[in-house]
């Protein structure tokens, strides 16, 4: 496969008429290219201005292909991000971009996502002081990036706003643009990320006036060796530097704004194979004019990492811990009991494993993932309140997660309001729902992972299916014995699993159908699953469902959290929690994914599809489903 052609712009300021002829122009000579990225301010520094953004915005002119930007200050950004971020698509836990319109996505304070095959990290807004809705990043946001560092494999592009101190160190004089200074308006923070994150490309847009003193800087930070920058009347291309405990180089770009006077380059075309994709020899080659990193110091280059912590660093674990939890959340778990590991939270893993001081909580992981606002997780409350993007309401049972709100009814009831799965909720995506039952009803999945996968949800607020009541029990069974059918007729055959967490969201047992072909390898591929994570499956096959499910309840404790899976062929394969055991809770579906070569799919917010399309898919379904439907 080809390398992705993407374009790179330095500050727009709200150019955009300029910007897109020149993208147009580009792209109809040399394209085409799969999609821009904008660093540096991209809004107007003008309100006359203003209204040629919002002729893009409110789709007045169109953007000619898919374009990220993370300078997100200037005229007009809190009324258009304010919209942006009360949609209703660009709820939960979002790294890939807001939408803000047509072919327009908003990077917002901190994340990693991979586009077109290339990784992709960034820093969004300034370091400014807190408070500040739109425009700045937070601890928080840097915190998250340091824990993205330490995940395997390779960043290839790093955006940032701010410049990064240090940069020019060891570079060639003579190519540093007259009248730039490193002295002032750079930031030690974003230097420390770029000597951690190690990207391949470092793309940043940076101001400075004539005099040399620049205000301000803009940039995007990546884990590969490309930065890139823009400046205001330069271009900076900057010799590759090798990096401190890793083979590849670093390339940092400096890029001019839009429309500057000097008429410097601002827009620079670029086609980086992605890492993924390269050989050990191919990540390791480094040119003839590479210099050493400019951000360690010539003695500290052989040091070991202990001699080498960051600056501002006041304790050795600071980027494993963002809160203090003492009296506002009992913890479980080893560890301090004041303390939880952001890196655990943030990623799902912590390479301290047993050694680390601080509480890995699998809950909050879990809440996290579904878009809830970590500050709400961990203090029960979020400052920014509705302005912030992430959901403030958790699906648990947790008496240390109830949040009752003064002058509300009971905490029961607050629970049932806000669960994503009782249909009396206001949460609940009704348009979903194909069938309802006395005690179940089904319902397509949420970002299914393949056509026709359902959820069989019991109507009462259940934590786990293996409590139901004898009547819950058989229609349960009625409803399997259905969906096994439908499956059938289509050549294929019904793998159901369920994740109970100890904490008890409602329950839901999840139906995935397989080829046939493909049904014999269920078993060994769930086992060699389990083997790379370091458990085994208690496994025991039954003639019938009934017979299983009566032996799953034997095998359940309401303490632990709990895995189960039900094959084809009548083995079901469970696996008990343990309090401080590392467990996935997409453990089912990423199996599956694996074994119907879908690894893109694992996650269920990479396949979510518009509310229109998803209407469309439950009706087909019901009535596929409507001849094999139990509830009829």
């Amino acid at each position: 496969m080809a390398p992705p052609r993407i374009l790179l712009c330095g500050d727009v300021l709200g150019r955009l008429n300029q910007l897109f002829k020149r993208v147009n122009s580009v792209n109809k000579s040399a394209g085409p290219f799969d999609s821009l990225f904008c660093v540096g301010q991209f809004f107007p520094d003008e309100t006359d201005r203003l209204d040629e953004l919002m002729d893009y915005v409110e789709g007045r002119a169109q953007i000619p292909l898919p374009t990220y930007f993370i300078g997100d200050y200037g005229v007009g950004a809190a009324k258009v991000l304010s919209a942006a971020s009360k949609n209703s698509a660009n709820q939960g836990f979002k790294m890939d971009g807001f939408k803000i319109c047509d072919n327009l996505f908003w990077l917002k304070g901190s994340g990693k996502f991979t586009l077109h095959g290339l990784s992709v990290a960034y820093l969004s807004g300034r370091q400014l002081s807190s408070g500040q809705q739109f425009g700045s990043y937070s601890e928080d946001d840097i915190d998250a990036l340091r824990a993205f560092a330490e995940e395997p494999g390779i960043v290839d592009l790093f955006l940032s706003n701010e410049w990064p101190s240090g940069v020019t160190n060891r570079a060639a004089v003579s190519d540093i643009p007259s009248g730039m200074s490193d002295s002032s308006g750079s930031d030690s923070t974003v230097s420390q990320l770029v000597a951690e994150i190690k990207p391949r490309y470092m793309i940043l847009s940076f101001t400075y006036n004539l005099h040399g003193r620049r205000p301000y800087s803009q940039g995007d930070v990546t884990n590969e060796s490309y930065h890139i920058a823009g400046t205001k009347g330069a271009f900076y291309a900057r010799e590759p530097y090798s990096n401190v405990d890793a083979v590849h180089v670093t390339r940092f770009l400096g890029l001019a704004s839009v429309g500057n006077k000097e008429k410097q380059k601002f827009l620079h075309a670029l086609s980086p194979t992605p890492s993924s994709a390269m050989s050990a020899a191919e990540i390791s080659t480094k040119p003839p004019n590479t210099t050493l990193s400019p951000y360690a110091l010539a003695d500290q280059v052989d040091r070991p990492k202990e001699a080498t912590k960051r600056a501002g660093d006041n304790a050795p674990d600071s980027q494993y811990w963002r809160y203090d939890v003492s009296n506002k959340r009992q913890k479980h778990g080893n560890g301090d009991g004041n303390k939880v590991c952001f890196k655990f939270i943030s990623s799902g893993s912590c390479p301290r494993g047993e050694k680390c001081n601080f509480q890995h909580d699998v809950d909050a992981r879990e809440q996290f993932l579904r878009g809830v606002c970590l500050d709400f997780i961990i203090k029960g409350k979020c400052e920014k309140g509705p302005d912030c993007n992430f959901k403030h309401s958790l699906q648990d049972e947790g008496e240390s997660y109830s949040r009752k709100r003064p002058g509300s009814g009971n905490n029961n009831a607050i629970r049932l309001k806000e669960c994503w799965f009782c249909l009396s909720s206001p949460n609940v995506e009704i348009h979903l729902v194909t069938s309802i039952g006395e005690n179940f009803y089904c319902a397509l999945a949420k970002g299914p992972l393949v056509q026709d996968h359902v959820l069989l949800i019991p109507v009462e607020h259940l934590p786990n299916t293996l409590c139901l009541s004898a009547d819950g029990e058989i229609e349960l069974g009625k409803f399997q014995n259905s969906v096994k059918m439908y499956y059938k007729n289509q050549g294929k055959e019904a793998v159901f699993f369920e994740w109970i967490s100890k904490r008890g969201t409602h329950a839901n047992l999840q139906a995935v159908p397989v080829p046939s072909s493909k049904a014999a390898a269920l078993k060994d591929i769930f086992n060699l699953a389990a083997e790379k994570l370091g458990f085994e499956f208690v496994t025991k096959k039954f003639n019938n469902n009934s017979e299983g499910r009566k032996w799953l309840r034997t095998q359940f404790d309401k303490n632990l959290s709990c895995f189960y899976v039900e094959l084809p062929e009548g083995s079901i394969l469970s696996h008990l929690v343990e309090e401080n055991e590392k467990f996935p809770a997409q453990f089912g579906r990423e199996v599956l994914a694996g074994l119907l070569n879908m690894a893109d799919r694992a996650d269920w917010r990479n396949c979510t599809l518009g509310k229109e399309e998803e209407t469309k898919l439950a009706e087909n379904f019901k009535k596929r489903f409507e001849v094999f439907d139990p509830s009829h």
